[in-house]
């Protein structure tokens, strides 16, 4: 089978490799689309230190069951699915049901080295890990991933009751806005300093703010009446996580999703003097999996298309790595055509 190999941190190759067979418990899946996360780009650069040379990434993933392992019997060959990276043992999984991300032993599908991912033609994966895809087209299926990252975000703060703030307009930032207004949240701002990037989440139905040199801040209080309910830091940088708490009333809640950077500066009396909440978000349970899956089978096909900037088959996903790591400007996500 092809697959894309890093080869070295900027180097990325397709290379054949020996076909795998599911074990029990398993299941075959023919790769069709896998999405470029920007964890990828930072593991292809080697910014974040979690992918090393040699291994075949991808995690945001769709395809189609091609082969069973022994007693795997409710997944017939031929159900498109989704695979859910996060991993914990069979004999947890029941257990840790719901907090699945929180498990000191799981593994995750797309950073474990020594398991070849879904940047390949063939997924050998848990069968417990595969959620069918039902109505959702192939293309879409392979962004129920980053939506699950959004679905659990949001469920990080408790149902806000005006306006709330996305800080960056990035994939996540975007399918935290698309998620937000899924959940029947009626004003979603996003900052963004692209304009590219901007009219999307405009499609999406989100009022974008172009935050360079701008006070945000007082920006989201002119247009809102005052500060939203709550916010979402979905780059997580020490400016963007400022911001969202500047613009957050008083004991509102601020999430932060993004993690741009291992450390960050906190303005301390932003969160005292205001009693305002600082949560955390970390990928998501395979509940929040199921619900973005959910969510997006009852969406609008059109609004999900958007979040799509482009599609490129295998042999060009070496270019494609090399140009999103340039910073060329892609506004959506960008999927690898395997099928």
């Amino acid at each position: 089978m092809r697959a894309l190999v890093l080869r070295d941190f900027g180097h990325l190759e397709v290379a054949d490799l020996p076909e795998p067979g599911p074990g029990p418990g398993e299941v075959l899946v023919r790769i069709a689309y896998t999405g470029i996360c920007g964890s990828d780009i930072h593991g292809f650069t080697g910014k974040n230190g979690r992918r090393v040379p040699g291994q075949v990434m991808g995690h945001e993933t769709s395809g189609v069951v091609l082969g069973l392992g022994e007693g795997v019997t409710d997944l017939p060959p031929g159900t498109p699915v989704t695979v859910n990276p996060v991993v914990v043992p069979e004999a947890d999984a029941a257990a840790w049901r719901g907090r699945e991300q929180q498990h000191p032993g799981k593994y995750v599908i797309g950073v474990a080295p020594e398991r070849v991912a879904a940047f390949a033609e063939l997924l050998v994966v848990p069968a417990r890990n595969v959620v069918a895809l039902g109505e959702v087209s192939l293309p879409h299926g392979a962004l129920i991933e980053p939506l699950a990252v959004a679905a659990h975000a949001i469920s990080r703060v408790p149902p806000p009751d005006g306006p709330v703030l996305v800080a960056g307009g990035g994939p996540i930032g975007q399918s935290v806005a698309l998620a937000l207004r899924q959940a029947g949240v009626g004003r979603v701002l996003v900052t963004e300093p692209a304009s590219a990037r901007r009219d999307l989440l405009a499609r999406l139905g989100a009022e974008p703010i172009d935050p360079s040199g701008a006070d945000v801040a007082a920006e989201v209080v002119r247009r809102c009446g005052g500060p939203v309910a709550a916010a979402f830091d979905a780059v997580g940088s020490g400016g963007t996580l400022a911001d969202c708490l500047r613009a957050t009333r008083d004991g509102g809640m601020v999430c932060l999703v993004g993690m741009g950077t291992p450390e960050l500066a906190l303005p301390a009396l932003e969160v005292s003097t205001h009693e305002r909440a600082v949560v955390g978000s970390f990928a998501y349970s395979s509940v929040d999996f199921e619900l973005a899956a959910a969510r997006l089978a009852a969406s609008s096909p059109e609004q999900t298309e958007s979040l799509i900037s482009r599609v490129v088959p295998l042999t060009e996903a070496p270019a494609a790595f090399t140009a999103l790591a340039a910073g060329d400007g892609t506004a959506g996500k960008v999927l690898v055509d395997l099928s």
